[in-house]
């Protein structure tokens, strides 16, 4: 049986590492929105994907394309890890709730100005306000800009969809041998990031949900440390059931 003490040696070399937030994980195929008055806007292909928009646990990032309108931001990351406050300029972008799903927060456009992703107060009692839906796995609702009017987030046959996460596979088995064992710790010492730094793209099936967050809170810290731990099983000895999701 390995023991969960021995994993601790050395994790702290990398807690505090800012790790990279990833390359898009919108679907290749479900990548437009649609703006009446500025066409069609593409959520995945900026850089190549690279710069593409990412869905996190608490917030947006990345960049869409317009054909007509240029570039609109959605944030780089939130000064605390876990959500844009959109008051100084530096700290603007896309929130997630994540309990709800429901976005909110700005984006931005250099040649069409603010985005407001938080129309509930004016589509939550139509239930068309700007979310994602987690049972479909894509955006669904409206989004207002003062310059360019709505932009549809909630078309039938186009609309923009994610690629599921990897903690919806076993979280703790990474390398799919059917336990938890120390080449699994590595994976997951190599992801560790500590409180408040967005998980390294790849990593986000270690980050577990917790009280407030039921998928998870961006980073791979302590908590999470410790639903891997209460996983472990040792080599070749099969993961116990509640691991597995």
């Amino acid at each position: 049986m390995l023991r969960g003490d021995s994993f601790l040696t050395g994790i702290f070399v990398v807690a505090g590492a800012g790790l990279s937030l990833g390359a898009t994980n919108v679907s290749p195929v479900f990548k437009f929105g649609w703006g009446e008055n500025i066409g069609w806007l593409n959520w995945r292909d900026a850089d190549g994907g690279a710069a593409g928009v990412r869905v996190h646990a608490t917030f947006l990032s990345g960049f869409i394309w317009g054909e007509n309108v240029g570039w609109i931001n959605l944030g780089d990351r939130p000064a605390d890890g876990m959500a844009y406050q959109n008051a100084p300029s530096a700290d603007f972008g896309v929130n997630i709730d994540p309990t709800t799903g429901n976005l909110f927060g700005l984006a931005w456009g250099e040649n069409i100005g603010w985005i407001n992703f938080d129309m509930r107060a004016a589509l939550g009692p139509t239930g068309q306000q700007a979310r994602l839906d987690y049972t479909a796995s894509r955006l669904r609702g409206y989004v207002w800009g003062e310059n360019v009017g709505w932009i549809n987030l909630d078309g039938a046959a186009v609309y923009v969809a994610w690629m599921p996460p990897a903690y919806l596979t076993i979280f703790a088995d990474p390398d799919d041998d059917y336990d938890v064992d120390q080449e699994d710790f590595g994976v997951f010492q190599a992801c560790f990031s500590g409180a408040g730094v967005p998980a390294a793209d790849g990593c986000e099936r270690f980050d577990r949900p917790q009280a407030g967050f039921p998928r998870g809170d961006n980073d791979v810290d302590e908590d999470d440390l410790a639903a891997f731990l209460a996983c472990v099983s040792g080599p070749a000895v099969p993961l116990n059931e509640g691991c597995a999701n």
